[in-house]
């Protein structure tokens, strides 16, 4: 979604989405959650995120397709299972024509819960 308006909110980000995309992004939100009940949402770079220990994935809205930001490492691990989906280093487009893959969002989401929680018990272990 091309903006130049500074959302606050997940809501406010949500509801200025075109309509085909709003029931997409709130179709996203709750697989993300479902994945990580633990992550608090926020905006960050104006886009959608969701938190724990640090950001583990961001999303956004865009004419043609709904991008997804899991970082770079699960684009890696996961490239077999995105081979049929536009990725480049750290993002992936899904169609909006196309269903989201909820086994996969939430395969790399909980892979992310995982990374960011072994990167923090490592600098929790190094201030010791």
């Amino acid at each position: 979604m091309e903006t130049t308006t500074k959302f606050k909110t997940v809501d406010e980000y949500l509801s200025a989405s075109p309509e085909n995309t709003k029931a997409i992004l709130e179709e996203l939100r709750k697989v993300i959650r479902q994945a990580a009940p633990q992550a608090e949402e926020l905006i960050s770079y104006n886009m959608p995120a969701f938190k724990q220990h640090g950001v583990l994935v961001y999303y956004a809205a865009y004419k043609n397709h709904i991008g997804f930001y899991p970082t770079a490492s699960p684009i890696k691990v996961f490239k077999d299972e995105l081979a049929i989906y536009k990725t480049s280093k750290g993002a992936i487009q899904f169609p909006i024509e196309e269903p989201l893959p909820h086994g996969l969002i939430k395969k790399i989401v909980k892979y992310r819960v995982k990374e960011v929680l072994e990167k923090a018990s490592i600098k929790g272990k190094k201030k010791k």
